[in-house]
């Protein structure tokens, strides 16, 4: 059936309208996005197969074109509008993190680093750093593959924590296989580098492991 043939108070734009787009579904939301259905499907009923097809919103964000364009009924325009949705939430939490301390809008970070590292399909090391009042100057990817104490190099943290004239970082890795629980190997590699940025005054606020839809502290645990 189709969406304009629904009761009123049930099409996700009414809904969105009335409530607030905290009402929806993620079916929904991207139904609104998609605006038109495909083959017999209505917007909503995409947005279903899309979801079944990538598990969640953060796997269809990572996804490639080819991937994206695997379900029937949705192609390149699609493809480029949807990142360009991504991309433009992933500028508005930055600039949330850069305006103020990290550190007082925790779920702003968390939300960053989900959008920028969660469905990545392989490891990836990302630094946050942050200048005295704890704001973002930027963020880098330093280093990708299986993340041990010798992938990971520290002269090359602190080289480039110093050309931002940081004063604090935080580190940020994802684990692909969805386990968002640290590894020995996460936590002697937090202090190795803690202790390098620490011989030149850089304070180490948190680790974050990015695993789906999770994301593990350092800091709240006690890792630190």
């Amino acid at each position: 059936m189709r969406i304009g043939d629904w009761p009123e108070v049930e099409r996700p734009r009414e809904r969105l309208l009335r409530h607030g787009a905290g009402v929806l579904s993620e079916a929904e939301l991207l139904a609104i996005f998609l605006r038109t259905g495909s083959g017999g499907r209505n917007a909503v009923e995409l947005g279903r197969d899309l979801l079944a097809r990538f598990g969640c919103l953060q796997q269809l964000f990572a996804a490639t074109l080819d991937e994206v364009s695997a379900v029937r009924g949705v192609g390149a325009a699609k493809y480029v509008q949807l990142q360009a949705v991504v991309e433009m939430a992933r500028r508005a939490l930055r600039e949330e993190i850069g305006e103020r301390d990290a550190m007082s809008s925790p779920r702003a970070v968390r939300d960053f680093l989900q959008l920028s590292l969660g469905g990545r399909p392989h490891e990836v090391f990302a630094v946050i750093f942050l200048d005295s009042q704890n704001r973002m100057l930027g963020l880098e990817e330093l280093f990708r593959g299986t993340l041990t104490q010798t992938s990971v190099y520290p002269r090359e943290v602190v080289k480039t924590a110093l050309r931002y004239n940081a004063a604090g970082v935080i580190f940020a890795h994802n684990h692909p296989s969805g386990v968002a629980e640290p590894s020995r190997a996460d936590e002697l590699l937090t202090q190795t580098l803690k202790q390098a940025l620490l011989l030149v005054e850089i304070k180490t606020l948190d680790h974050f492991i990015v695993a789906g839809t999770r994301t593990v502290s350092f800091a709240e645990r006690g890792l630190l």
